[in-house]
């Protein structure tokens, strides 16, 4: 069904899409919509056949449109690219939160133009760009799908395209997960962006406590090594997740502090053992979803 895929933006994840698509759609034609620097590093790595920094050359004839892109830039497009794509055409994003993209989406792609479908693949690494694309990033990953609004309900057929896609996500090993837009940014607030922020802070507290001699960075192991790898992740990659998902986030970050000030009054006590174990479960029930 998709035989010429467009992807706008072909950075860590929009690359990521376009290799996993060539292994596990060969016959499909991917084309690149990006600065004409990033298109031809994609090129070079095999993930598009094409690149076009016009946008209408890139939708033209696309059976697959995907938005790989910050937050707020695919909102300000979306007018532009449903006046543009084709009818027959699927349009998913990739963003990171979905209430803010899917309600503007709902005033785009109106009745007799392209099919929008929100998504978000729970998948990432802290360096961002073509260069760290990967074709098996979104391999044991959950892929979360937003259920359209004449779509997706238990026992209810899906539609054509859309189906084509969720079976394509698990094509590539990722697992596809069906929700609506507040249930999905009220759990990423939680899963993915308060991790983000926790690593932010930790990584300030450490900064801070550094002494002119190198203390106590000098000292750390893999340990903080591995609990900072989030903290490699850049600003501009979250600004626009922040902003459109604030007020879930600000909830998750009340629930951090209190759960923080728990523990300082738990220092010496007992009690500090049962968090330890409680935490412990979680891990494992995290590993075992791998």
């Amino acid at each position: 069904m998709f035989r010429r895929v467009a992807v706008l933006g072909t950075g860590l994840i929009g690359g990521s899409f376009a290799l996993a698509l060539r292994k596990h759609a060969p016959d499909a034609s991917i084309v690149g919509w990006d600065k004409a620097h990033v298109l031809r590093h994609a090129r070079e790595r095999g993930a598009i056949d094409d690149g076009f920094e016009d946008l209408g050359a890139a939708l033209a004839g696309a059976d697959l449109i995907y938005l790989a892109l910050p937050v707020g830039v695919a909102i300000e497009m979306l007018p532009l690219i449903a006046h543009e794509a084709p009818a027959h055409a699927l349009v998913t994003d990739a963003s990171s939160t979905k209430r803010a993209v899917c309600a503007a989406a709902r005033d785009c792609f109106l009745r007799g133009r392209a099919l929008f479908l929100g998504g978000h693949p729970m998948a990432g690494r802290e360096n961002a760009g073509i260069a760290a694309a990967d074709g098996e990033l979104f391999r044991g990953a959950r892929y979360a799908l937003i259920r359209p609004v004449m779509g997706k309900a238990d026992g209810e057929k899906l539609e054509p395209r859309v189906a084509e896609f969720a079976a394509l996500v698990e094509s590539f090993g990722a697992q596809p997960v069906w929700l609506d837009a507040e249930a999905h940014d009220r759990a990423a607030a939680i899963v993915s962006h308060l991790p983000q922020l926790l690593a932010v802070a930790l990584a300030g507290v450490v900064r801070d406590q550094t002494d002119e001699t190198g203390l106590p960075v000098t000292l750390a192991g893999r340990g903080l090594r591995d609990a900072l790898r989030l903290a490699g992740s850049p600003y501009s990659i979250w600004r626009d997740i922040v902003l459109t998902n604030t007020d879930n986030i600000d909830r998750a970050l009340e629930k951090m502090i209190l759960a923080l000030e728990q523990l300082r009054t738990e220092l010496r006590s007992r009690a500090l053992e049962d968090e330890f174990s409680a935490a412990g479960e979680l891990y494992k029930i995290l590993r075992d979803l791998q």
